[in-house]
């Protein structure tokens, strides 16, 4: 499936910041023949988004309000039915599978609204080895409205991926259940197999509603696998999930401080790779990486900061045209990967050596739509009228955003303790290196160990890591947007480093 990154570096402006529609951005239209996924949803939102410098910077108190608050008139609802963890195991493991695995899975459906029968689909694996022993990690992706099962658990870090037939499963080597418990949630509802019985419910889907019923999820399924709720707790993922995770950590620290002993969430840190941070900075950084990568002309980069930083310039048009001339048809996820060009073909197509087939995402998609492997999965039983999609078609409203995680940074950093990794692949120019740099740098943070080299288990060096005072920025060498997707080895290394707060 290929990426798009047509009107990537738009400044036009559509809407008002909480009443942006994703039809605009979306339309259900085909991206190169094929639905938009995490990059061509994320490069969509990037177009849409006014200039913070312009009215739409939202500070302390109005993020509070607008984009993730839940404590205060919202109110966390504990279904009637909490579910037994048996009904959910995959009895068998799942079709295709090369194995009898020697972990548990499970899958199935948390109601976080039983009023308006909204439900998010969850798929979880325990560890390899000693599960009770590991901790507990939600992997989340981003969009807004991509699925953690398709992309997290298929194609990134889940113990299985999908063969290029479209039925069959191989073992992934590098598996983030070799180091921890990994639970994977499709959110918020209309993503993936979740879905509401209230139709008008999608219109509501923003931020605040995503943070808000996140945190609902996990609360009844920490009821329906109480063996896990005094489980030291992690956040990771990517990509639009850098707003997921800060903001779904800030509720669950404000919700902590209200719930009783048996409701607390042992949240110790999040984990974000490529993960957007601060709209402002994060496009100057995109800008400039492309340049600086040899990808646009020097005329072309002068242009964007000329016409493209500021809104409603209609000249931003003529140097968007400009570069989508100059930078051809490459995947800006890897912008040095190979493209899909024919899945049917794909065992004849080029691969990064045996990390990187372009054409998962196709498999996976005819995978996740055998009636088999959803009843497996204990999904899809109410026959939802639309097929799984990667990213949703569903959602064509997104209520509210802010437009920086800084105010949230500031508190999580605040509250002590707690252990933040952000990383980057560095040849990803969808949130590149630069942006996230640009956006560490204007947190002011003091270093506390300077820039050096992080090796992985064969001795190599992996990437380049700095310590600040409240976070940790490391690089993955030759990793794209979706790391652990491009650089398996090295992502399972980090994450190891991360958990044993190394």
């Amino acid at each position: 499936m290929e990426k798009n990154h047509g009107q990537f570096f738009s400044a036009t402006l559509y809407h008002l910041f909480l009443s942006t529609v994703l039809a605009l951005m979306l339309m259900m239209v085909m991206v190169h023949g094929h639905p938009m996924n995490q990059a061509g949803r994320l490069m969509a939102f990037w177009n849409d988004v006014k200039n913070p410098s312009h009215g739409l910077e939202v500070d302390d108190q109005n993020l509070n309000m607008e984009a993730i608050s839940l404590i205060g008139d919202d109110e966390v609802v504990f279904t009637d039915q909490v579910g037994k963890m048996e009904d959910d195991l995959i009895q068998g493991g799942l079709p295709g599978q090369p194995f009898k695995s020697n972990f548990s899975q499970y899958a199935g459906y948390v109601t976080v609204d039983q009023s308006k029968g909204r439900t998010l689909f969850y798929y979880f694996v325990e560890a390899f080895n000693n599960p009770s022993s590991k901790p507990l990690l939600l992997w989340l992706n981003g969009g807004p409205g991509c699925s953690s099962l398709g992309i997290g658990a298929l194609i990134e870090i889940g113990p299985f991926g999908v063969k290029p037939d479209g039925k069959t499963l191989y073992s992934r080597k590098h598996a983030w259940n070799k180091a921890a418990n990994v639970l994977f949630v499709e959110s918020p509802a209309g993503v993936g197999f979740s879905y509401s019985n209230t139709t008008s419910d999608y219109d509501l889907s923003g931020d605040k509603r995503t943070a808000q019923d996140s945190y609902t999820f996990l609360l009844n399924w920490f009821r329906r696998y109480p063996q896990y709720k005094d489980r030291d707790f992690y956040i990771a993922g990517e990509s639009y999930a850098g707003f997921y995770i800060p903001e779904l950590a800030d509720t669950i620290i404000k919700g902590n401080k209200k719930a009783s002993p048996t409701s607390m969430i042992q949240l110790k840190g999040i984990m974000i790779g490529n993960g957007i941070i601060d709209i402002e900075r994060d496009r100057r950084g995109r800008y400039d990486y492309t340049w600086s990568h040899a990808l646009i002309s020097n005329e072309a980069h002068q242009g964007l900061i000329e016409h493209c930083i500021t809104p409603n310039d209609p000249k931003c048009n003529e140097v968007r045209e400009q570069i989508d001339n100059e930078m051809g048809d490459i995947d800006l996820f890897n912008i040095y990967a190979p493209q899909c060009l024919n899945s049917s073909e794909s065992l004849n197509q080029p691969k990064c050596r045996r990390d990187y087939d372009p054409c998962e995402e196709d498999y996976v998609h005819s995978y996740l739509n055998l009636p088999q492997v959803q009843e497996a999965l204990h999904a899809n039983r109410t026959k939802l009228p639309y097929t799984w999609e990667e990213c949703s078609e569903v959602l064509t409203v997104w209520k509210d955003r802010p437009s920086t995680m800084f105010p949230i940074y500031r508190r999580l950093i605040a509250s002590g303790g707690f252990r933040i990794l952000l990383y980057s692949g560095d040849v990803d120019a969808v949130v590149p290196v630069s942006s996230t740099r640009y956006c560490i740098d204007a947190l002011n943070l003091q270093v506390v160990k300077a820039w050096h080299p992080w090796v992985d288990s064969t001795g190599e060096v992996a990437g380049y890591k700095v310590v600040y005072d409240g976070l940790s920025f490391a690089t993955v060498r030759g990793a794209g947007h979706q790391v652990p997707q491009f650089k398996p080895h090295r992502a399972l290394a980090l994450l190891k480093k991360f958990l044993a707060g190394r």
